[in-house]
């Protein structure tokens, strides 16, 4: 099994997220709910990554799935 995730796309994933609400991250890169987990990762020795917001607003979570940063981009699909 590869530790490498795969890339779900290059650039990320503007969402609204509402204050006090946690979110699942995708950190395989093989859900069909990007950015989000829907399970693709079982059998795989990734694990989806929470995100609680601390405020209402837009996040912009990371598709490329390089970031250092996880799971909010940090421009690492632009060096990809």
């Amino acid at each position: 099994m590869s530790d490498t995730p795969e890339i779900a796309q290059k650039a990320p994933y503007p969402v609204e997220v509402t204050a006090g609400k946690s979110y699942m991250w995708c950190a395989c890169g093989r859900s069909a709910k990007q950015p989000f987990c829907d399970g693709s990762h079982k059998g795989t020795d990734f694990a989806p990554i929470r995100y609680t917001a601390e405020a209402d607003g837009k996040v912009f979570f990371c598709g490329c799935k390089a970031t250092g940063d996880s799971p909010l981009c940090d421009g690492s699909h632009s060096r990809l």
